[in-house]
This record gives structure tokens, C-alpha cells and sequence, in this order.
């Protein structure tokens, strides 16, 4: 139940990313990367930290969950473990709702950038996340989870299955719109010899069948092959998982993201003061792609 001063709608549209994913998968370098880059567009941009133990922000946060709880507070006085801690932050934060809501209106900003937690179970299977941002929804917010995914998980087939099906149970505990990133993108084109498939694979998630060969071929997963064919199995018939890749310092890279982001979240039906923008944008990337090109081998997806 929202709280009577939660019922106030905001009249002019308010749109955000949720930044999740496991820790490691470059979350806080997106949300600097991406402020800057917006801030370029001329967006009236933000970036919100909810991560109770996020203390090496490279950024200036306009809202920080750190005034209100901090894992390493609740490990000293509740004698919990750091993911025990971390869960009881979000359910303090569910609790506390209408301080985080007073937080978001004293903003200026119509644009948010979440930057989460990256325990994985936080959307997997803890409701909080969910409960927070459905609030959120029904007060108007126009949002989209932006699940960032390590490149170097698609290095292993065994690991690749694991990341599908952590996209998709992700997708449907939160039930929001999804983008999917496979981040440092960059390091994916230096490696894409050594590994099984080429990036089209991993982006569209094409026909899972050759991955189950892969996996076949490896002793330590033949036992699992029965349970590794129904995972694939299940995730092709939600036909949901596919991902974006993601090279954060590369501006056409951005752009393609940001593209995708504004059509999952809507921005796209407010975006016209920035067509102008983003049509001189895409020709400066374009033309600058086009000479980096010329000298290097790039993949055109990045």
C-alpha cells in the first residue's frame, strides 16, 4: 500500500534505468559514462545510488540510499553477514519508501539513473527491488531495467546457459521492460577468436542447439546434459533473452544503447527537442567510425 503522500502523480513524465547486474559488470562506470553522454544530449539527467555499499562511486550521486542505511551499519549492529545486510537494506528502503520518494521529488532532474545493487538474488528472487519500482510505476515513472552482463561470460558455454537463464528469471521477477547489455564489449572483439561462436550468437541468442553441442563436448557438464537441454529449452520457448553489447567508450556504442533504452522506457514519444541532437551525433559517430574503421578491424555492433 502506497502511503497518502506517495499518491501525488507528477505531471510532467519522469523516466529511469535500473542499472542491475552481478558485481564486476561495470554498473557504476555505465551510470558515469552514460550521465556524461546524456548531459551531452542536453537531458535534464541524474544518477541515483541505491547501493547501500557502493562506496567507490566514481560519480556525485544526487540521491544517495548511504544517508539512509549502509550495509556496514547494519553488519556492526544486527550481526549480519554482507548479503544478509544487504537484503535487510532494500526491505529498510521498501519500508522507508516515502523517504526515497520525498528524495526523487526534491530533484529537478526528469531523468534516472538507478544505480542498484549487484547481488543477484536482489531480482531473482527477493521482492523488494520489485515492490520499490512497481511503486515507482504506478506513480508515473516511465522505467526500464538495463541488465548489465560481463562479455567474458560467454567465454564458457556452461557459463553462457547460466547467464541466459539469469537474464530470464530477472525479466519476469521484475516485470518491467528489459534491455539486456553484454558490457565491455571491447574485450568480447579481442577474444572473439577463442571463442566458441561469433558475436551475432550471443546477441540474438540464435539456435541454442549448437551451445548443447558445445556443452556435450565437455566432461565436466555431460552429466547435467539432460537438465542443461531444458534450461535451453525453456528459454527459447520465452523467446525473451537477447542483448545489446556494450563498449562504454565508444559514443556510437552509446547511442545504439541509448536508442534501444528510450523505445523499452518511452523517452522515445519525448525525444523531439533531442532529434536535432542526436541527428548531428550520429553523423559525428558515424564519420568518426568510419575513419577508425579504415585502420582497425571493428565489429559494427560496438
Amino acid at each position: 500500500m502506497l502511503s497518502p503522500a506517495s499518491n501525488i502523480q507528477f505531471q510532467n513524465p519522469l523516466y529511469g534505468q535500473l542499472i542491475i547486474g552481478p558485481p564486476g559488470s561495470g554498473k557504476t562506470t555505465y551510470c558515469q559514462h552514460v550521465y556524461n553522454f546524456y548531459k551531452d544530449l542536453g537531458r535534464n539527467v541524474c544518477v541515483v545510488n541505491l547501493d547501500p555499499a557502493n562506496e567507490n562511486m566514481n560519480y556525485t550521486p544526487t540521491i544517495d540510499v548511504m544517508k539512509l542505511i549502509t550495509v556496514e551499519d547494519v553488519m556492526n549492529n544486527l550481526n549480519l553477514g554482507p548479503n544478509g545486510s544487504l537484503m535487510y537494506c532494500m526491505e529498510y528502503l521498501e519500508e522507508n519508501f516515502d523517504w526515497f520518494l520525498s528524495e526523487l521529488k526534491k530533484s529537478s532532474c526528469n531523468y534516472f539513473l538507478f544505480d542498484c545493487p549487484g547481488q543477484v538474488e536482489l531480482y531473482t528472487h527477493h521482492k523488494s527491488m520489485t515492490n520499490i519500482f512497481s511503486k515507482l510505476e504506478r506513480l508515473g515513472y516511465h522505467l526500464c531495467v538495463v541488465n548489465l552482463i560481463d562479455s567474458h561470460y560467454c567465454s564458457e558455454p556452461g557459463k553462457f546457459v547460466s547467464t541466459l537463464l539469469m537474464a530470464l528469471n530477472t525479466m519476469l521477477q521484475m516485470g518491467l521492460p528489459h534491455v539486456n547489455v553484454l558490457s565491455k564489449a571491447d574485450l568480447f572483439k579481442k577474444n572473439e577468436s577463442k571463442l566458441n561462436f561469433n558475436l551475432d550468437f550471443y546477441t540474438d541468442v540464435l539456435d541454442l542447439k549448437y551451445l548443447l553441442e558445445a556443452l556435450d563436448t565437455s566432461p565436466t557438464m555431460q552429466k547435467y546434459a539432460k537438465l542443461n537441454a531444458a534450461i535451453v529449452g525453456m528459454v527459447e520457448d520465452y523467446s525473451l533473452v537477447s542483448f545489446q553489447p556494450l563498449d562504454v567508450k565508444s559514443n556510437e556504442s552509446l547511442l545504439r544503447l541509448k536508442n534501444l533504452i528510450d523505445k523499452a522506457n518511452g523517452y522515445v514519444y519525448k525525444a523531439g527537442e533531442e532529434k536535432s541532437i542526436n541527428t548531428l551525433m550520429a553523423c559525428a559517430v558515424g564519420a568518426e567510425s568510419e575513419s577508425y574503421r579504415s585502420s582497425q578491424d571493428i565489429d559494427p555492433y560496438l
